[in-house]
C-alpha cells in the first residue's frame, strides 16, 4: 500500500523570474535568472544535480519540445533532464517529477524548473483549433472566459445566489489579490484597485469583468530539492519539507454525464482529499497557514475555497467577504498576488506559487510575510476547462509539522 511522500524530501533552495512583459529576454534568460536565484540560496554546485524536470506549456512559441533548452541554457553537467507538459499544471507536475525521483532514491538533488515566453506571440487564451481533447468537436467556439463564466452561472444557480452578491465578493477577491501585489516586487501587476473599478469595468463575459481575469506573462520558476539528510549535511536548519502532491485528470464524466452540475470541479476536490490524507491534515480550514489557488478568474478562486474543504459547500462568498481569505485574514490566499496579478506563464506559474510557500515558511516575504508564523503552505493549479481538466495540489510545510 502507497504510504505517501511525506517529509521524505525537502527543498533546499528555490528561484523566481520578475513576471511581466520581458521583451528584452528570451527564455533561455528567464530560466537563468529563476536559476541562479536558487543555486545561490540552495549553496551547492551544479555538479551536485543529478537530474532535472523542464516545464513548459505552449512549447511552439519559444522553447521547443525537448528538453534540451534547459540543459544549454543552464549548462547542466549532461545529468538526464524531461520535459513535462500538463496544461496549467505544468509547473507542479516538473517539481512532482524531481520530488519523486528524490524521495524513490533514483536521484540525490534533483531540479524542476517551468518557464514561458508568452508576450512575444500575442497569446492571450483565445479559442485554438485541434489541440487535444479541447478541440473543434468537444469544445466548438469556446473560449477561457466563457467556459468559467458559465462555471460562475452554475454556482450561483445551485447555490441560490443574488448575482450582484456574486459580483460584490468576485471583485472582493481581485481587490484582495491587487493588495497583495502591490507588496510584491516580481509582480507583474502592482496597482491597487478597487472595488468601484471592478465592478464598473467593461464586460468579458457576463459576469466576469476586465479585473476578474488574470493575464498572461514572461515568467520561470525553479526548485531544488533532496533528502532531510543531504539537506542536514549542506548545513541547512529549519528545514521546509514536502508534505503531499496529488494529482487529479478528467476521465470524461464531467463533459458526458450528467451526474455534474458544472458548479465545481470534481478533480480539485478528489486531489485535495487525497493530498490532506498524505500529508496528514485532517481539519484544513484549521491547519492551513496559507495557500496559493488557479485563480485564472476570481470565480475560480471561489468556488476552489469549496473544492478545497476549506469553506462548506454555498459559504465562500460569505467567507471571503468577511476577510477570511484577505493577507490578515484566518488563511490568507494569493499573499503574494495571485494568477490575477502575476499572470500566467504557463509551464512556471505551479513553482511560483510553491516558490512563496517555501518563502513564507521561512519568514523571507519582505512585506508581504505572514504576521502568524504559517506551518503549512498549499498550493493548486488548475489545467483545462471546467468540463474536462487536470488539478494538481502540493502542500510543504516544516519538516516533521
Amino acid at each position: 500500500m502507497a504510504k505517501g511522500i511525506k517529509d521524505k524530501v525537502c527543498i533546499i533552495g528555490m528561484g523566481c523570474s520578475k513576471f511581466g512583459e520581458r521583451w528584452d529576454k528570451e527564455a533561455d534568460n528567464l530560466m537563468v535568472e529563476a536559476y541562479t536565484e536558487a543555486l545561490a540560496d540552495a549553496g551547492i554546485d551544479p555538479k551536485q544535480i543529478d537530474a532535472a524536470w523542464f516545464s513548459t506549456a505552449i512549447e511552439e512559441q519559444h522553447v521547443g519540445k525537448s528538453a534540451t533548452p534547459l540543459a544549454v541554457a543552464l549548462r547542466l553537467p549532461f545529468i538526464p533532464v524531461t520535459r513535462v507538459e500538463n496544461y496549467c499544471a505544468s509547473g507542479t507536475e516538473a517539481f512532482r517529477g524531481a520530488v519523486y525521483a528524490v524521495a524513490s532514491g533514483a536521484a540525490d538533488i534533483a531540479l524542476a524548473l517551468g518557464v514561458e515566453k508568452l508576450k512575444d506571440t500575442g497569446y492571450g487564451g483565445l479559442p485554438q483549433r485541434g489541440r487535444g481533447p479541447l478541440n473543434d468537436m468537444t469544445n466548438p467556439n469556446g473560449s477561457a472566459p466563457g467556459n468559467f463564466a458559465q462555471l460562475a452561472a452554475a454556482y450561483a444557480a445551485k447555490h441560490k445566489v443574488d448575482p450582484k452578491e456574486l459580483k460584490r465578493a468576485m471583485a472582493h477577491i481581485s481587490v484582495k489579490s491587487h493588495d497583495n501585489g502591490a507588496k510584491n516586487p516580481k509582480a507583474h501587476l502592482r496597482n491597487k484597485i478597487t472595488i468601484d473599478t471592478v465592478l464598473n469595468a467593461p464586460t468579458v463575459a457576463e459576469p466576469l469583468g476586465l479585473y476578474d481575469c488574470c493575464g498572461v506573462s514572461d515568467g520561470s520558476a525553479c526548485a531544488i530539492v533532496t533528502t532531510p539528510e543531504i539537506a542536514r549535511s549542506l548545513g541547512k536548519k529549519d528545514l521546509i519539507s514536502v508534505k503531499a502532491l496529488q494529482l487529479s485528470v478528467s476521465n470524461g464524466l464531467e463533459a458526458q454525464h450528467n451526474s455534474w452540475d458544472g458548479s465545481y470541479f470534481a478533480t480539485t476536490r478528489i486531489a485535495a482529499k487525497r493530498a490532506y490524507q498524505e500529508a496528514g491534515i485532517e481539519k484544513p480550514r484549521e491547519q492551513l497557514s496559507l495557500i496559493e489557488v488557479h485563480d485564472c478568474f476570481s470565480v475560480t478562486e471561489l468556488v476552489t475555497m469549496e473544492d478545497l474543504h476549506i469553506s462548506a459547500e454555498g459559504t465562500a462568498i460569505k467567507d471571503v467577504l468577511d476577510g477570511f481569505y484577505d493577507a490578515d485574514g484566518t488563511v490568507p490566499c494569493q499573499i503574494d498576488g495571485g494568477l490575477k496579478c502575476f499572470g500566467h506563464p504557463i509551464g512556471a506559474s505551479g513553482l511560483r506559487m510553491i516558490y512563496e510557500m517555501y518563502l513564507q515558511l521561512q519568514g523571507r516575504a519582505g512585506e508581504r510575510q505572514r504576521k502568524v508564523d504559517p506551518v503549512f503552505g498549499l498550493t493548486h493549479n488548475l489545467g483545462g476547462m471546467p468540463m474536462r481538466n487536470v488539478a494538481a495540489i502540493s502542500i510543504i510545510g516544516k519538516h516533521g509539522a
